[in-house]
């Protein structure tokens, strides 16, 4: 997803933090009560943001909307620390960076679980019946080169949970088994896989059915919900003087419901996915009903991945400390609904 290049030191973070001021972190409903800024990125993973929108949920709520559109995690995390953001709805990644930042904000409820796919090409699918793990080895010995995993930069959702898997289920070194390349976005992902620049990827939708759809070799092999049960994604992230607010309630109450119209009315959401995200119609329409779509409010549905991408986050140096639940989560909003 396009929180995809999410490694900012600490260095960078806090010298762009400096220079914008960490006075203005307070966010935006201080400075105006009447006005209420949500970041949203145009994601498959941010469907309930398209939802309140279409369907006038955002117009209940005791604060006037200013809704801002980026394109990755790293620019919503630097808007945050300048005080321009009071909801955002991003990666987990980038929240725990906030976060960890010492920034005032914890995750009030999740977005999506288990939205991920492993996809790998079908000769390796056929080559894991008999030699499973081995596999990587044979594929190298037969094709002259390690078997390349194309997904967003290290430290991503997607990263995470293609070097989890490797590293957890599979049992190989990802560094050593295997070549992992960068790509910049969920459409350069698709390009790859369709011009045999990569033979695998992990990926959210709309890349396991558009390449289903569209007969291409690398096809879906492992969901994230048979690797990592509980896996985050986009999460909702609200400052401190927001959910110290009724906007708070408010919001997640919106939330709410359109988790609840995605899984009542999946063909009217499939239009609300092209119309915001871009994704044709009849691809959204099925990929609603596959086995990513998985979307939740309550934050406690990934409390065992967020754990583990804690750890990861820690790992890559985003984050200083790995976060406990009790440091990324604030469950009292969504349990006052």
């Amino acid at each position: 997803m396009t929180d995809n290049s999410l490694r900012l030191s600490r260095r960078s973070y806090l010298t762009g933090a400096s220079a914008l001021g960490l006075s203005g972190v307070a966010g935006c409903l201080g400075s105006n009560s009447d006005e209420l800024t949500v970041a949203y990125m145009p994601i498959f993973p941010d469907l309930q943001y398209f939802v309140m929108e279409s369907e006038g949920y955002l117009g209940e709520l005791d604060a006037e909307i200013n809704s801002r559109e980026f394109t990755d995690g790293p620019a919503i995390i630097q808007a945050y620390g300048g005080g321009e953001i009071d909801i955002a709805m991003f990666g987990i990644v980038p929240s725990m960076i906030v976060i960890d930042r010492g920034l005032p904000a914890k995750v009030t409820a999740t977005n999506i679980k288990e939205p991920m796919a492993i996809l790998a090409h079908e000769e390796l699918q056929t080559m894991w019946d008999d030699h499973g793990a081995d596999s990587f080895d044979v594929w190298e010995d037969e094709y002259g080169e390690q078997f390349r995993f194309g997904t967003f930069p290290q430290g991503s959702v997607p990263d995470v949970l293609l070097r989890y898997w490797l590293r957890e289920d599979v049992g190989v070194d990802p560094e050593e088994a295997v070549d992992i390349i960068e790509l910049g976005g969920a459409n350069a992902v698709f390009q790859a896989i369709a011009n045999d620049e990569i033979d695998g990827t992990s990926i959210m939708e709309p890349v396991p059915t558009r390449a289903r759809t569209e007969d291409l070799p690398v096809q879906t092999f492992r969901t994230s919900s048979e690797i990592m049960p509980g896996q985050p994604a986009a999460v909702t992230l609200m400052s401190d003087e927001v959910r110290d607010s009724d906007v708070a309630t408010q919001f997640l109450r919106q939330h709410v419901r359109a988790t609840e119209f995605i899984n009542e009315n999946p063909d009217e959401t499939a239009t609300i996915v092209e119309d915001g995200i871009g994704m044709s119609a009849d691809q959204a329409r099925q990929a609603l009903d596959g086995p990513l779509a998985n979307f939740v409010t309550d934050p406690r549905e990934i409390e065992s991945g967020a754990e583990i991408f804690s750890e990861f986050a820690h790992q890559n140096g985003q984050i200083d400390e790995e976060l406990s639940l009790e440091e990324t989560f604030d469950y009292d909003v969504y349990d006052s609904l």
